[in-house]
């Protein structure tokens, strides 16, 4: 959370009205894809999580109390923080520079935790992650060629 409302704040404070169209787009980016996972895949799919198979009980480590009680397919945090990162990436990379890929590191540490802890199956992270950068380039793509931040235009930096 501090992350992120550090994010909003720096927007907010330095792109005004710009800031407003951003967040409406990276809320709308998750809302799309959560609902999309939510409600499209995993009620369709409706594959059962590892940690409740009772054929993988003698195999699994549960590193959790409890286990979810919804479907694996896809795995929902990795496609939202895939989208985040990738909505990120694309609206905001030249703010941020080398460190942009970090995001993704981010965005896979997430995923890779989901496989750990044994909510998840590796192809419910993989599905969720491709789906998730999809949804935040779409939004990206369409945020930048309506509401872009001007000062992130390569011409602009060149001349800067």
């Amino acid at each position: 959370m501090p992350l992120y409302l550090f994010l909003l704040l720096f927007l907010w404070i330095n792109f005004k009205k710009k800031a407003g169209w951003w967040i409406l787009y990276f809320i709308l980016t998750v809302s799309i894809m959560d609902m999309a996972g939510n409600h499209l895949i995993k009620q369709t799919v409706q594959r059962i999580r590892p940690c409740n198979d009772p054929t993988l009980f003698s195999e699994m480590v549960l590193r959790l109390p409890h286990c979810g009680t919804g479907y694996s397919f896809i795995s929902n945090h990795a496609a939202n923080h895939f989208a985040m990162a990738s909505f990120l990436f694309f609206t905001l990379g030249s703010l941020l520079g080398k460190w942009k890929w970090l995001l993704f590191g981010w965005a896979f540490s997430i995923g890779f935790a989901q496989i750990y802890v044994g909510v998840h199956y590796p192809a419910d992270i993989t599905a969720g992650s491709l789906l998730g950068l999809l949804a935040g380039w779409l939004t990206s793509a369409h945020f930048n060629k309506q509401h872009h931040f001007p000062i992130f235009d390569k011409e602009t930096m060149i001349h800067s």
